[in-house]
């Protein structure tokens, strides 16, 4: 027996080069033809080397073959054009369906070989491919696309003449695991039809994904696939298969990124964002300057490390002894933060990389942004020959309040927290400073990328996610430079710390022209939306949003399970807030009768038990009192979400301050779970929000969508966290 098991381990991988070298084989010979994609029956092939279903086919030379290979494999069956220069069958009328008979089969043949040549009459034609013909099932179709910033992803969706109206499909980075690929099935519109519908049977989902897997790693063995297709593939109750697959290819060398490793990020991203010394290039005394406001942002916001400014002929800036150069500077530095015009970044930059500088802040514009591609290509040469991290160019800056350092031209920012925040665009990181300083949200850092000629969002995420004065990271960005870096650091780092995107550009105009139906399905920001999901990646919709974010995930304690209940003391917020628990992906518990009955000896009988609990707005404090008490104390409830009524009978700080007590009284006896609140009323529940903020409890003026959108968010990151 235990011969048997060794040789059965010893032939897996054989069989898995095999596969390999006879898929090889029929590139390497695609290749020496000069093509960009493979004919059906090459296609077969290599759907057979990897274990990828497809029906019984041949290709036929004439029609009395045709019929010969029909009778063989059974009627009906399907003719399709194979021809090297014919990539869309259907369009050049190649493919006849639903053949009974060999008279039908033979008539076919003349009339597809006459279709082809009429379509374009220099194609080389190979012959015409007769195929069984599969019945019965859902269509749905496989594919892979290769994305500019996110390389390999496999694709699924519903297939046939529905795939490019209803335009139904979902991403993952190639190679996707099993359960990515059965979240897949789960991740369409249409994902009810997959589980059977007006008494049809529901598909074979472990074969559906068994499939999904084999084409992700196909593409990612071999990169030069750019494009697959598997269109439809029929699913049923028992298996999946593919009856057309396309194949395009393209040979074109990728160039690939420079990535450096995790430790050396860390080691970098340290000194530049805790640094014991600090150049300030272009430093200035001259009220105005940028380099002046650096130098007055570092001083006035008590930086404690060393400060040299670099001017070619101050003698000291702001008290600081003034040095020509980096070069002259006795002893080491960390950082340098530029602020002199963009012409003369370059030479200062190999003055850097001279003195072993290992970090730059790049504050001029003036590179990519503004048309001069050349001249950011000449400081990210600079940066990797001297092995300089880059931050910027075009930036405002960076803070990090821990080390009380605002390397910035912006206004200065000292409240110290646990938010780490980046932009891509100056002017929202202003509105991150204006939001954190007005709600009173405390931040590790705020970062500027500007042009990301180097230090991208990878960057930030692989050091705060060992940064301990940081507990939630939140990120705006407008691009990727290297989607699959991000993707893959973001997963890792979202199961320990939150991560938050605000992803710009979500309306672009869509995807670039495309051989196959996947790619020309590959939307831009649809696979942003499913990357993200994969990686545990929070998604804003919107700038409030992921401040809001930002300030409220860290503040809420970890859910134990999926039971939401909303007490309000009015009905019409209820309803809004059941819509919106639905829309942010969470389920309203169901009330168990015992719970319910609980509920109903506190409040009215004209109120409403069952969920949302309704005990309308006429009630005294000790009603949202013992409701809420009761809420907490059931360890059935996970989560609580209230909506309060402004009345004089419970004013807005009595009804805070009740619900602080309550919270606090649980927490005492151990019993610890989110509660966010929704305040309807006058301009008094804005100071009652507040105050419940500040106590650990997110709550809303005016909104009955936000403090839904907060706790979803956490709800979001705990599933990602595998936490529930």
């Amino acid at each position: 027996m235990a011969d048997a098991a060794v040789k059965q381990r010893d032939a897996a991988p054989s069989a898995q080069n095999s596969a390999k070298d006879e898929v090889r084989r029929i590139l390497d010979q695609v290749k020496a033809e000069g093509r960009t994609s493979l004919t059906a029956p090459e296609g077969k092939l290599v759907c057979d080397a990897y274990g990828i279903p497809v029906p019984k086919e041949g290709v036929a030379t004439s029609a009395s073959e045709a019929a010969n290979l029909a009778d063989g494999m059974g009627y009906p069956v399907v003719l399709k054009i194979v021809s090297p220069d014919i990539l869309h069958k259907t369009e050049a009328g190649g493919v006849l369906v639903g053949l009974k008979s060999a008279e039908e089969v033979q008539k076919g043949y003349e009339t597809i070989l006459a279709n082809a040549k009429k379509y374009k009459a220099d194609a080389k034609i190979d012959g015409v491919q007769v195929q069984q013909m599969l019945k019965g099932g859902q269509e749905v179709i496989v594919g892979a696309v290769t994305d500019g910033s996110f390389g390999k992803l496999v694709a699924f969706g519903l297939g046939g003449i529905l795939v490019e109206v209803l335009k139904d499909i979902t991403f993952r980075l190639a190679p996707c695991t099993r359960e990515d690929a059965l979240s897949m099935l789960d991740g369409i519109q249409a994902a009810e039809m997959l589980k059977g519908v007006r008494g049809g049977d529901p598909v074979n989902r472990e074969a559906l994904a068994d499939l999904i897997v084999k084409v992700s790693q196909l593409v990612s063995d071999f990169p030069e696939i750019s494009e697959m297709d598997l269109n439809p593939v029929f699913a049923t109750k028992n298996d999946a298969t593919a009856a057309d697959v396309r194949i395009v290819v393209d040979f074109s060398p990728k160039e690939q990124r420079y990535r450096p490793s995790q430790d050396e990020i860390v080691r970098s991203m340290s000194r530049i964002m805790k640094p014991k010394a600090l150049a300030v290039i272009g430093a200035s005394a001259e009220d105005g300057k940028i380099g002046n406001s650096v130098m007055k942002n570092l001083i006035n916001g008590g930086y404690k490390g060393q400060i040299y400014p670099i001017h070619p002929k101050a003698d000291e800036i702001l008290g600081y002894k003034a040095y020509k150069s980096v070069k002259d500077v006795p002893g080491d530095i960390d950082v340098a933060v530029f602020a002199i015009p963009a012409k003369f970044v370059a030479q200062a930059l190999t003055e850097c990389g001279e003195k072993k500088i290992p970090g730059a802040v790049l504050i001029p514009s003036g590179f990519a942004e503004t048309g001069n591609v050349e001249g950011q290509k000449e400081i990210q040469e600079i940066g990797r020959k001297y092995n300089i991290r880059l931050m910027g160019p075009n930036i405002y800056g960076f803070y990090y309040t821990w080390e009380n350092l605002c390397a910035t031209f912006c206004t200065a920012y000292d409240v110290k927290g646990h938010a780490a925040l980046s932009s891509q665009s100056g002017g929202i990181g202003m509105a991150i400073i204006g939001f954190s300083r007005s709600a009173k949200m405390g931040v590790s850092a705020i970062v500027g990328l500007g042009n990301k000629s180097d230090i991208d969002e990878d960057d930030l995420l692989t050091f705060f996610e060992q940064d301990d004065n940081t507990h939630v990271i939140a990120q705006h960005c407008e691009d990727l430079k290297d989607g699959r870096a991000f993707a893959e650091v973001a997963k890792r780092v979202s199961k320990k710390k939150p991560v938050v995107v605000l992803k710009a550009g979500r309306t672009s105009a869509g995807a670039k022209a495309a051989s196959s139906h996947t790619g020309a399905l590959a939307g831009n920001d649809k696979i942003y939306e499913d990357v993200f999901k994969q990686s545990g990646v929070i998604r804003a919709r919107s700038l409030r949003q992921m401040l809001e974010f930002a300030r409220g995930i860290p503040v809420l304690p970890t859910p134990k399970g999926e039971n939401v209940v909303i007490i309000t003391g009015a009905g019409g917020s209820g309803v809004l807030l059941s819509d919106a628990v639905v829309d942010n992906g969470m389920s309203l518990m169901t009330m168990p009768p015992d719970l319910d009955e609980a509920f109903k000896k506190f409040i009215p009988p004209f109120g409403a038990s069952g969920n949302p609990v309704d005990i309308t707005g006429g009630e005294p404090p000790t009603t949202y009192k013992n409701t809420v008490r009761l809420g907490l104390e059931d360890d059935r409830i996970h989560a609580l979400i209230l909506g309060y009524w402004h009345t004089i009978i419970t004013p807005p700080m009595v009804f805070a301050k009740l619900i602080v007590e309550v919270v606090e009284e649980m927490k005492a006896k151990g019993k610890v779970k989110p509660v966010v609140a929704s305040l309807a009323g006058d301009v008094e529940v804005e100071e009652a929000a507040e105050y419940l903020y500040q106590r650990g409890i997110p709550a809303y003026a005016y909104s009955t969508e936000l403090p839904v959108e907060v706790l979803g968010a956490k709800y979001k990151w705990a599933r990602g966290a595998g936490l529930l």
